[in-house]
């Protein structure tokens, strides 16, 4: 098949690179446009424009792909079929009823549950047992459209976002692969999404949401914790400086004192009391130092029982 290909970060690229693989024709590869970034403020290409320049695909970065001159473009380049990965951008309906295959997308959750742009972080964060990816037919509502295919995952008691992501940009990959060969067989099927299960939605990441608050119950802050790595991050501030934490355990005990305050210190670790419980700190990181375990962390930075973690 002709395909367009539209996408932007790392969760999209398994899937173009499985459909090179796959012998279908990329006509063209659509993605956001480069940003500067770090302190040098460098032009860093996104990584689906990494992939399509490795394999001489042309690549286009229209800041709105909605203008009439770009979807004119894309006429006249007569795709088959246009896949959505993680673009970034909405499709409207003159685009959408280009391709005489239609518009499909690859989103990171079992729809209709987990709508938007951050449902692998939300899962984790929502304490989900089973996530997935699910492929569609892109309709003008932003994940609204007809489902084709799902495939379930089962999330480990320790998932991570950067973890989950992984798993379901490699699932999402050849289930998008299998819909194009059913698309083309004609034995897909459209199943119209259920809007009464539809459930919580995944709104965008920011590095605001990752601020801990101590006063929530330890469980809830464990998987904030696991969420938001590798990034936006979930932090605190000990002795005025941003402290990330990176991986926790929940304690069920119930301890005296305050809020953000450590309660139990051992070789290896430390306890935080939290609104319900404690949160035993295993791997954190202080601004302007290396990531760690927390034994190496104290042999470093002294934490004893009575100090708050919170205060600025």
């Amino acid at each position: 098949m002709r395909v367009i290909f539209m996408g932007t970060p790392d969760f999209a690229v398994p899937t173009l690179q499985a459909v090179i693989d796959a012998g279908h024709e990329v006509a063209a590869v659509f993605t956001q446009p480069d940003k500067a970034k770090g302190r040098g403020k460098a032009v860093v290409y996104t990584p689906v424009k990494e992939k399509a320049l490795e394999y001489h695909i042309p690549v286009y970065q229209p800041v709105k792909v909605r203008d009439p001159e770009v979807i004119e473009q894309i006429r006249q380049m007569n795709p088959d079929v246009i896949v959505v990965v993680a673009f970034g951008q909405l499709l409207p309906k003159t685009l959408l009823d280009i391709p005489p295959y239609g518009c499909i997308n690859v989103h990171a959750s079992l729809l209709p549950k987990y709508r938007g742009a951050a449902p692998i972080q939300w899962a984790v964060i929502n304490g989900e047992k089973i996530s997935g990816v699910t492929t569609m037919y892109m309709a003008e509502g932003l994940d609204t459209g007809d489902m084709i295919l799902k495939e379930e995952v089962m999330l480990d008691e320790k998932e991570t976002g950067g973890s989950l992501h992984d798993k379901l940009s490699v699932i999402g990959a050849a289930l998008l692969v299998k819909t194009l060969n059913m698309l083309k067989e004609g034995t897909a099927v459209r199943e119209k999404q259920d809007d009464s299960l539809k459930g919580q939605y995944a709104k965008m990441l920011d590095k605001h949401m990752g601020a801990i608050d101590f006063n929530e119950p330890a469980e809830k802050i464990e998987r904030l914790i696991r969420g938001l790595n590798p990034w936006p991050s979930a932090y605190t501030k000990l002795n005025g400086k941003t402290c990330k934490f990176w991986l926790a355990d929940v304690d069920s005990s119930d301890y005296d004192g305050v809020c953000g305050e450590v309660v139990r210190v051992t070789k290896n670790d430390f306890v935080i009391k939290t609104g319900q419980g404690g949160l035993i700190v295993k791997e954190l990181q202080l601004e302007g130092k290396k990531r760690m375990d927390a034994g190496a962390f104290m042999r470093g930075v002294s934490i004893k029982e009575g100090v708050i973690f919170g205060e600025s």
